[in-house]
């Protein structure tokens, strides 16, 4: 309980670090009446909200077959800290609401059977911005031994669906582009639920001053992420578990 509470976390991480099975951590959380994660702030760990799930899951064989891509819009953090730090009533005042703090457009890119995953924190969401990002992303994926990427699976977005720049991205990775269907984004489901591991444990796990500081503390989360975190698909193992990098 204790290890809940402070590090806010499931019983697939409490159970291997307390040497126990984790049915055993769930069933004592469950009936401790503890709620599940998904239904917390990730700062707070106060109940918000209900979450809702897809039954449906799927892997794909190897590495490179499949990736996932999606861009997760944070709001950019005012120096000395927002509301997050200094409580709901921060930015009430007129000057505060005037102020143009503007957004963070954090890119990713999940590959589906190893969960290895790449992340960059752009200006927008453009095309030319998504077909970048997606090159960066496939040397990254190159450089830990998927050498190809065969489908590339987005939302509709205009920056994927109707950007020549993408289109030719694909082009030069041989890339099939996979769209989902309109208003499905449990489809795109394993870059949606980085993207919610992304939220809970960097851009909200702790209070960030300024936007720095919460931009510098990504590329830490992503290496611990990829080579140390357990996940729980792949059997407590990490990502890199699954490729085999350079």
């Amino acid at each position: 309980m204790q290890l809940r509470r402070e590090q806010r976390r499931g019983q697939d991480w409490i159970g291997p670090e307390l040497g126990i099975p984790s049915r055993t951590v769930g069933a004592i959380l469950k009936r401790r009446g503890m709620p599940r994660l998904s239904d917390c702030d990730p700062l707070t760990g106060e109940v918000i909200r209900a979450s809702k799930t897809t039954a449906v899951r799927y892997e794909w064989q190897r590495p490179g077959e499949l990736v996932h891509m999606d861009v997760k819009k944070l709001g950019r953090i005012p120096d000395g800290g927002g509301w997050r730090a200094h409580g709901r009533e921060h930015g009430k005042t007129a000057a505060q609401k005037r102020a143009k703090i503007g957004f963070d457009y954090v890119h990713s890119m999940v590959d589906d059977h190893s969960r290895l995953a790449y992340s960059e924190i752009l200006p927008d969401e453009k095309g030319a911005t998504c077909a970048g990002f997606l090159l960066r992303g496939a040397r990254f994926f190159a450089e830990h031994g998927i050498d190809r990427i065969e489908r590339v699976m987005t939302d509709n977005a205009f920056g994927y669906r109707l950007s020549n720049d993408v289109a030719v991205a694909l082009q030069q990775l041989g890339a099939r582009h996979v769209l989902i269907r309109p208003h499905c984004p449990w489809q795109n489901g394993k870059v949606e639920r980085f993207n919610r591991t992304l939220q809970t444990e960097w851009a909200y796990r702790q209070v960030f001053t300024t936007n720095d500081d919460r931009q510098n503390a990504l590329a830490p989360w992503l290496d611990y992420y990829n080579n140390r975190r357990r996940h729980s698909a792949l059997d407590g193992l990490p990502p890199i578990s699954r490729v085999s990098p350079r």
